[in-house]
């Protein structure tokens, strides 16, 4: 068995467990880091739009 597959085995049975020891918590861990990923996306954006837009003024 190659590692990604390993790796991808091991990552399921993780959050697995998880899911049936605490929902909750697995919950409420998803929901920030979905939050958080969708913040990191909209600043990316911003500064890329920011910096192409400073680039069309020159």
């Amino acid at each position: 068995m190659d590692t990604k597959k390993l790796f991808g085995l091991v990552v399921v049975v993780f959050l697995g467990f998880w899911m049936f020891t605490d929902p909750n918590g697995l919950a409420a861990t998803a929901k920030t880091a979905g939050g958080n990923g969708w913040d990191l996306a909209t600043q990316a954006f911003t500064g890329l739009i920011d910096f192409i837009g400073a680039l069309d003024k020159k």
